[in-house]
């Protein structure tokens, strides 16, 4: 039997206790290399993490099959065995030191904090990842997540599809918009931080003068979480949203129902209506701030002002759905017109989106997040992370703990998944 049978038959160089997810056995062993770079006095500085590596505790026979296992996986561990033994420190405390270092570099890896989970961006999602990449019903998990964005992915498409073609036929949109220049970014590999960065070279000096930037891309390209940096990066930047347009036409739709008398359908929002509903659309500045004002049917509303009461009511919201449906072209109109008067004032406007609606947006800062492997399940693993992210910041809101150690966090979060994959 060769030396990898037996490195295979010895196991991983430290106790798999050590490791809340197993499959991220290997990522940690890679990660043991790290200690053959330590230099001589760093490596003997090392204190112990747990009781049993204490010096008053520590028993080489309980580790020298690890010990073992060690200097098969590592190639540069007899080096530093040869400089260290006997010449600096004994046998015993040789291992000793190794295993203290051993057990920090693996938690490192193969654990996630609570700092990194509370920060809760695309930082913590990678985290989540690498450390759960080879556990089985991780995978799963994520496929499932896949599978459930690209039939989600279908049906908003023909959702849209139909909203375009209905705004086309009303005449409220042309059916082919002239279209600037695409620059298309592959986000493989990439954080949001790089992929922003990327995105503001290519602007050049446009952000000083104002600009409007729109972001296509699928579902899990990380359109939103690009955004959100955008905004940090750029002056003056503000993310658009369609939201409480849609909102506010329907609070303006159930009330011109209710006054007619009649039931809000499909059949009652007709062009005519619409193209009424819609001058009662105002965006422009009130009190020396962009905002959209609601006058008509007896509202005088400003929406940053009840976008979180009045917009939020049980009325609007239930009926949002068939509104939307039918102002697809109205509403695209609406935010093309009102992102270029914020332009005009200096800013910089970010939509994101899907092609369908943000073609109908004039600006040459066009750019679409791709990623060069066909769907890869990587999208599925960044929603599944994301989603046991939320899981476990609910439970640790819950707890009203503040010292979670890493090794009870990975834990929380390896507990969440199996609640959510079975859910």
């Amino acid at each position: 039997m060769g030396a990898a049978a037996s490195q295979e038959d010895l196991g991983p160089p430290f106790p798999l206790e050590w490791l809340v997810v197993p499959s991220a056995v290997g990522v940690a062993v890679e990660a043991l290399n790290r200690i053959t770079a330590l230099s001589l006095d760093d490596f003997a500085s090392a204190s112990a993490p747990i009781p049993e590596l204490e010096d008053t505790a520590w028993e080489l026979d309980a580790y020298r099959n690890f010990a073992t296992a060690a200097v098969m996986a590592l190639p540069g561990l007899n080096s530093l065995v040869y400089k260290c033994v006997p010449k600096r420190m004994p046998e015993s405390e040789f291992w000793r030191l190794f295993f203290c270092h051993a057990h920090a570099v693996v938690l490192s890896v193969s654990t996630v904090s609570q700092a990194v989970i509370e920060k809760g961006d695309d930082t913590t999602s990678s985290e989540i990842i690498s450390v759960f990449e080879g556990d089985a019903t991780f995978l799963q998990f994520s496929q499932a997540e896949m599978d459930g964005i690209v039939r989600r992915d279908a049906e908003d498409d023909e959702k849209l599809a139909a909203g375009i073609r209905m705004a086309i036929e009303k005449g409220v949109i042309p059916a082919s918009p002239a279209v600037e220049p695409l620059t298309k970014i592959d986000v493989l590999g990439k954080t949001a931080e790089q992929v922003a960065a990327e995105i503001v070279r290519c602007l050049g000096d446009s952000p000083g003068k104002g600009c409007v930037l729109v972001l296509q891309g699928l579902s899990g390209t990380g359109k939103g979480t690009t955004v959100s940096k955008l905004e940090q990066m750029l002056p003056r930047a503000t993310c658009w949203s369609n939201g409480n347009v849609f909102r506010s036409l329907t609070l303006l739709a159930v009330t011109a129902c209710e006054q007619m008398g009649v039931p809000l359908r499909r059949e009652a929002l007709t062009p005519q209506l619409l193209a009424e509903l819609m001058s009662c659309l105002h965006f422009a500045k009130f009190n020396g701030k962009f905002d959209i004002a609601i006058k008509g049917y007896g509202f005088d509303l400003l929406v940053s002002q009840v976008a979180n009461t009045v917009l939020k009511g049980p009325n609007v919201g239930k009926n949002i759905p068939t509104v939307a449906e039918m102002t697809q072209g109205e509403v695209i109109k609406f935010a093309a017109a009102a992102a270029e008067a914020m332009r005009a004032d200096g800013m910089n406007v970010l939509m994101e989106g899907r092609a369908q609606t943000l073609d109908y947006v004039r600006t040459p800062h066009r750019f679409e997040l791709l990623l060069s492997q066909e769907r890869p399940l990587v999208i599925g693993k960044r929603r599944a992370a994301q989603r046991m992210m939320g899981a476990a910041q609910a439970k640790l809101k819950a707890m009203q703990k503040s010292n979670v150690t890493r090794f009870e966090m990975t834990t929380i979060l390896n507990e969440e998944l199996q609640k959510l994959f079975k859910a």
